[in-house]
């Protein structure tokens, strides 16, 4: 991934080749950004769109495509993307200034066509103004105290503000307007991303870019965004400029004056001017060269994005355990970015100070990154070099201790020899990018982007013949023609309340997502109507097997079955979400302890239902398929998740290990950096079905692509086989089958954790022969007895129906065991709050209330607090 650092110092902007990317301001994140090297699908974008057309980007994210031409060159003072879509070509430069701290986004527009176009040209920027950490780890949380504003009468400005939230928090505001050409018509504005992106969607299917106008909504919103849109004209021939600025302050006050002083007619050109000069003089005071400036910039990328290229071998990913603590021996925090330089003799040690000029380079543009120098030359001469290596680093140290506005960074000089082998592997495995000082064949294979990933194969599993089924159901139509209790429009309460029944059809979304909170006492998911959720084993927030969304717009999928004829090469989902078929109605069913989903599409009767048992930490998805078309169908079935196993906040996937278990076939996951749960092994399984497998999410999705439209589902051909550390984690398993006019055919998919390998392939084999509609039985009288036990009758129905079912099993299911539901995932057990809860449960399960007392009293102190 290549990226490139622009920065005043103090203002700082990260922008890959792709046109993603952040933006920071002092310790700040400005705007938001996720590690993500597949889909790298955050940041700050300028859009557009030709009216009647579908909208494009100006650079390759948001909207992909395939562009004519396409070429990115970045430097220190601009990132320059040129991008030719027929006979209109766009320029995107992107800079800081220096004398505030502010960013440009110029967009030149050339038309070489021989007619007039007219063009929609959009900003869009999602907000934090707050900490990077606190917004990755609570997202909606940390949304809500962003509140934005438009200043119309100044021509067309809009404000953001971080309200605090302790008096010790910083005051930030943000401004976002528009200059150059295309000023016709009345300001036009958004700052609500739900409105923007429309409900269920992603930037690149965004509604605002679809031809409905921005809703010039500001104040309190829920998810913060700045988007400003101009309408242009371009002629033949003709070029055209717009401008979009972002500034920083520390007051309403001073962002309007610099914001007011920006919208001079030649700022943007000064700019990009000052910019240069200011490169420049970085480049004297630092003592280096265009060409190490060029060097230095080119390791951004593997620092920010894990690049398998620049990392330590597989072997030593698959082996270091521990996480940070491993490091904190060493006084090594493992919060920053570490580089990691091995050296055998002083032969090198002006490598070594080239190192530390980057580290230097790299704070001046606030990215902070740990240097770790490890001595490995023989003993008779290690003594020597290790007294080169100290004064070298006290140097450095004392420069960045006098600079005490600066971002942290440290560096560290260890003797191979006297350091442990878990330490040693530990550091290779954090260090984001791993140098030899020694060896230019190795460096510089890193730099062409040498990979190094583990590769195995599979046999197919022997399949089960489909069975006849002919007049065998008709659920869908039977629950279609059930009449439901308080329905709004979307949904209603089925079977005497015990069920809630949803409806989604068209373009239509709930809302808000309406999910299930399904669990027992150590494993559980949520399931949103549309698909979304994620699934969880022991603890919600610590040990999630797949990510926690906290996304309410989007509803991205972590966990998808795809469906794929085989003869057409239609591509469709079993849930709404990735991928739904026009005009086609989705039933979802929301029950105790299960999620119900069913469609019929392409000829093929979809149903999906989802549950865990009582007591094992697996989760169920058994998927019918029923071929309603009238003529023999070939389809292929996959199941696709996304691997977390990391605490709700943190990237975890450079570290994740996948593995094909030889006495199953079943994908293995696991993470060993960590310092709980590391032992554990996560896993998916086909039924003992799959064909094909891969491991690897580049592979899956595609550069730059997204569950919605995975890569490898545009064609036939079976799933590579990689698998192995070092990759961007996923698992998917992939069979074929043929299905008989009127005949159904079941696959049961899992997805769960264990303690150890051998109990991950016990509940494999355990579950792949279960009668799972005994399981299911079993789970469903377990809520049954839970909610028989107290019955209420008042003259309200909608009460008894939330007495009597609803709330009971959210205490139970989402309060108590999953300690998770959308908006919050603490995976904690609270005081105040459970012990109310557990209130609801002293009649009809007085031994969970009575448990959750003796935990509470074990917390106490003897003052009483």
């Amino acid at each position: 991934m290549r990226a490139q650092l622009l920065s005043n110092g103090r203002y700082t902007v990260m922008l890959t080749a792709a046109g993603s990317g952040f933006s920071r301001w002092r310790e700040l994140a400005v705007t938001r950004w996720r590690e993500d090297p597949t889909c790298d699908y955050w940041g700050s974008y300028v859009l557009l769109r030709e009216v009647d057309s579908a909208a494009w980007s100006a650079g390759m994210q948001p909207c992909g495509g395939a562009p004519d031409e396409y070429t990115a060159s970045l430097s220190d003072a601009c990132a320059r993307i040129v991008r030719r879509e027929g006979t209109l070509e766009t320029t995107l430069e992107a800079a800081v200034a220096s004398s505030v701290d502010a960013e440009l986004r110029r967009l030149t527009i050339v038309n070489h066509g021989a007619a007039a176009r007219t063009l929609e040209v959009t900003s869009y920027a999602e907000l934090v103004l707050g900490s990077a950490s606190s917004d990755a780890s609570h997202p909606a949380f940390s949304k809500m105290f962003v509140q934005t504003e438009a200043v119309v009468d100044s021509g067309g400005i809009l404000l953001a503000n971080r309200r605090q939230r302790a008096r010790n928090d910083p005051d930030v505001w943000a401004a976002h307007f528009a200059t150059g050409d295309g000023r016709a018509g009345a300001f036009q504005f958004e700052t609500d991303r739900a409105r923007f992106l429309g409900r269920g969607r992603t930037l690149r299917s965004a509604l605002a870019m679809q031809g409905a106008p921005l809703s010039n909504t500001a104040g309190t919103v829920l998810d913060p965004v700045f988007a400003i849109r101009r309408r242009v004209i371009v002629a033949p021939g003709a070029r055209v400029r717009v401008e979009f600025w972002t500034v920083v302050a520390d007051s309403r006050t001073e962002v309007l004056a610099s914001a007011k002083r920006l919208r001079a007619p030649d700022a943007g050109e000064q700019t990009l001017e000052v910019a240069a000069r200011h490169a420049s003089n970085e480049h004297q005071r630092l003592g280096i060269d265009s060409e190490q400036a060029e060097a230095f910039q080119r390791l951004v990328g593997p620092l920010l994005y894990a690049d398998s290229a620049w990392r330590a071998s597989t072997d030593v990913l698959e082996r270091a355990s521990g996480g940070a603590p491993v490091l904190w021996a060493a006084g090594i925090s493992g919060d920053r970015p570490i580089l990691l330089v091995r050296v055998g003799n002083d032969a090198v040690i002006e490598r070594v100070s080239d190192v530390l000029k980057a580290q230097e380079y790299w704070r001046s543009k606030r990215l902070g990154v740990d240097v770790v120098i490890l001595n490995n030359a023989a003993k008779r001469s290690a003594g020597r070099l290790q007294l080169k290596l100290q004064a070298l680093l006290q140097t450095q140290t004392r420069e960045f201790e006098a600079d005490s506005d600066g971002v942290r960074a440290s560096v560290f000089a260890l003797r191979g020899s006297e350091i442990s082998d878990a330490l040693r592997d530990g550091l290779a495995a954090a260090a984001r990018v791993v140098l030899n000082a020694d060896n230019d064949e190795h460096n510089a294979a890193a730099a062409r982007g040498e990979s190094r990933q583990a590769t195995a194969t599979l046999a197919p599993v022997a399949t089960p013949s489909s069975r006849s089924t002919l007049g065998k159901t008709k659920r869908a139509a039977a629950a279609a023609a059930e009449p439901l209790e308080f329905y709004n429009g979307i949904g209603g309460f089925a079977q005497g309340g015990r069920e809630y029944a949803i409806t989604l059809d068209d373009d239509h979304c709930t809302p808000m997502p309406w999910i299930n909170v399904i669990s027992n006492p150590s494993f559980g998911f949520i399931v949103s109507a549309e698909g979304g959720g994620y699934t969880w084993s022991i603890n919600s927030q610590q040990n999630p097997l797949t990510p926690w969304p906290n996304d309410p717009v989007s509803d991205t999928p972590h966990e998808v079955v795809y469906l794929r004829d085989e003869d057409s090469g239609e591509v469709w989902s079993a849930t709404a979400s990735p991928i739904r078929v026009a005009d086609v109605k989705y039933s979802v069913h929301h029950g105790k302890g299960h999620s119900r989903f069913e469609h019929t599409a392409h000829g093929v009767e979809v149903a999906l239902l989802q549950f865990v048992p009582s007591d094992d930490s697996i989760k169920l998805s058994r998927l019918q398929l029923f071929n309603r078309s009238g003529r023999r169908r070939r389809l292929s079935i996959t199941a696709y998740v996304d691997w977390a196993l990391g605490p709700n906040g943190t990237t975890p996937a450079p570290f994740v290990v996948t593995s094909i278990d030889a006495a199953t076939g079943a994908l293995f996951a696991r993470n060993p950096w960590r310092a709980e749960f590391g032992e554990r092994i996560a896993f998916v399984d086909l039924g003992g079905r799959q064909s094909s497998h891969t491991g690897d999410g580049a592979e899956f999705l595609g550069h730059h692509g997204a569950v919605e439209s995975p890569a490898v589902l545009r064609s036939s051909a079976p799933l590579s086989g990689t698998v192995g550390a070092g990759i961007d984690p996923c698992g998917a398993l992939q069979t074929q089958m043929e299905l008989a006019t009127d005949s159904e055919i079941e696959i049961v998919i899992l997805l769960g954790d264990a303690p150890s390998p051998a109990g991950a392939q016990a509940l494999i084999k355990k579950y792949r022969a279960a009668d799972l509609d005994a399981v299911l039985h079993e789970v469903t009288g377990q809520w049954s007895d839970l909610l028989n036990t107290v019955q209420v009758r008042t003259p309200d129905r909608a009460l008894d129906i939330l007495l009597n079912d609803w709330l009971p099993y959210q205490t139970l299911s989402c309060r108590v065991w999953g300690r998770s539901a959308y908006y919050q995932s603490s995976g904690a057990y609270g005081f105040r709050d459970q012990l109310q809860d557990v209130m609801a449960l002293a009649v009809a399960r007085p031994d969970i209330a009575r448990e959750h007392l003796l935990r509470s009293a074990s917390r106490q102190f003897a003052e009483g607090d």
